[in-house]
């Protein structure tokens, strides 16, 4: 073939190598998640072990996802009332902030503080223990590195983010309340009745249908880089990145194809 036309097939080839790459990747990241709802759903079950990875994931993630509610809460009140107030209807802002928390960004906002704190220290862990052939060790002693390690981050982060989006909600909600009262010139129980009585059971469960998604997603992420990490000490170092950076895009895909259905079947 002419030096020319390999020129202009060129683009095209290496289209298609990263396309390759694209499709094995996306194969091997389902594989593994696969294997890992397998060892969660069939015995042998540790469950102190689920526990302890139920704390280190949820309750020590607590603080940070309260105070990044409470501050989004206030934030979105004041830029409600704003807008509100330009359309004649700074009154609806109780039950705006209400609805932003509840279906979107409690969810959202928890589940990328997950994401920072948790995704990365899973990565971190597991990809140094690629490193220094424990993964190995622990196949050769028939101790399963999916069911020992990633199956019960899996369930953790599964159970943990729904329950911090609650108190997230919560929070946001709250934090929306003191700008209300404090600067906004609201009552206290107008702004809680109001956006009590605009919401509805599913505007809350949505979200947390949600966050039971990200959590898988977050968690996920985390194992699967730290579980093929390799180069050592840089490897590890590039796995934390990437999961941290995937899970974060992958929260925002999920995000939309989420509410997509939620709002069509509402």
């Amino acid at each position: 073939m002419p030096p020319a036309s390999l020129a202009v097939l060129a683009p095209i080839r290496s289209l298609g190598a990263r396309a390759t790459i694209a499709v094995r990747a996306v194969g091997a990241v389902g594989l593994f998640a696969g294997r890992g709802v397998i060892c969660i759903l069939t015995p042998p079950w540790r469950l102190g072990h689920w526990g302890r990875q139920l704390t280190t994931i949820g309750f020590f993630s607590l603080p940070v996802v309260a105070l990044t509610a409470l501050f989004t809460g206030a934030a979105l009140a004041l830029n409600i009332h704003i807008g509100g107030g330009r359309l004649n209807a700074a009154q609806a802002m109780p039950q705006i902030v209400a609805l932003g928390i509840t279906r979107e960004l409690g969810p959202v906002l928890a589940a990328l503080m997950l994401a920072g704190r948790v995704s990365a220290a899973i990565a971190a862990e597991i990809g140094a223990m690629r490193a220094t052939e424990q993964l190995d060790a622990m196949r050769t002693l028939s101790t399963d590195p999916i069911r020992y390690l990633v199956a019960p981050r899996l369930a953790a982060a599964v159970l943990a983010l729904p329950l911090l989006t609650l108190v997230a909600d919560i929070i946001g909600v709250a934090g929306g309340g003191v700008v209300a009262v404090g600067v906004l010139d609201f009552s206290a129980p107008t702004y809680a009745r109001a956006a009590a009585r605009f919401l509805t059971g599913w505007d809350i469960g949505s979200g947390l249908v949600k966050a039971a998604v990200f959590g898988f997603v977050v968690a996920l992420m985390g194992c699967y880089h730290g579980y093929v990490a390799t180069g050592g000490a840089r490897g590890v170092g590039r796995a934390t990145t990437r999961a941290v950076v995937s899970a974060a895009i992958l929260i925002f895909a999920c995000d939309y194809l989420l509410t997509t259905l939620i709002s069509r079947s509402a």
